[in-house]
């Protein structure tokens, strides 16, 4: 069976997950999670890739980010498993993958579904059970976003409309809020099956707007969009 093939949209959002091969662990000290994370900020600015959220598991990673290009995404992505996997070998005394072969990704509808992608990479802890809430988990990208300061993350006006007329302390807490009402059912399986099909995470508007920027047919996807109070 021919694999399915990836869509990269330069300047849009794309969910990615990359899972350890045969589920195997990935990150076991913490110094395993910082070594990948350092490698994660280094390597998206020397590849004009604008992280929004992440989640470390144990065995596979979420990653939301947007590729300034389409050859960016890919360089960057290989050098993230690269540098994992020599590490890893390296701590080990061993040889051989550390990853799949292939990560799944998928475009992300910025306007309606960006904050929810983010939720979900973010709750990935509390629905493994690990924690109780996103703030407990320290590998993920919660605690910087609705923290004081949300550093190296990148910006985007859909997290600024959580906060529209109120103070940014506000807009954090708003935030904070939002990830831990939790994700609605339909939701959930919307962008876990987006990313799991290398399909679009978006509405039909969205399909006919990625259509149009790579000049080609898109399969269509099931209808529906998340629901955000703000």
């Amino acid at each position: 069976m021919p694999r399915t093939g990836r869509l990269v949209v330069p300047g849009y959002p794309h969910h990615i997950v990359q899972r350890g091969h045969n589920r195997q662990l990935v990150f076991v000290e913490h110094s395993d999670y910082q070594n990948y994370l350092a490698s994660l900020r280094e390597l998206a600015e020397q590849f004009g890739i604008k992280v929004f959220s992440y989640c470390l598991m144990t065995n596979h990673v979420h990653l939301l980010v947007s590729p300034d290009t389409a050859a960016g995404l890919g360089a960057f992505m290989k050098g993230l498993a690269a540098r994992a996997t020599r590490y890893r070998n390296k701590l080990e005394g061993r040889s051989g993958t550390l990853w799949e072969g292939r990560y799944k990704s998928s475009v992300v509808d910025t306007d309606e579904y960006l904050l929810a992608c983010s939720r979900y990479i973010e709750l990935n802890p509390v629905r493994a059970r690990m924690v109780v809430n996103a703030g407990d988990y320290e590998w993920s990208s919660f605690n910087q976003r609705a923290g004081v300061d949300p550093q190296w993350l990148a910006d985007d006006p859909c997290f600024e409309s959580l906060a529209l007329g109120i103070t940014e302390a506000e807009g954090r807490t708003k935030y904070r809020d939002f990830v831990e009402s939790g994700i609605p059912d339909q939701e959930y399986e919307l962008i876990r099956q987006a990313v799991q099909r290398n399909q679009l995470t978006g509405s039909g508007r969205f399909v006919d707007e990625i259509e149009a920027t790579l000049g080609l047919r898109v399969e269509r996807r099931g209808p529906g969009r998340p629901k955000i109070d703000k």
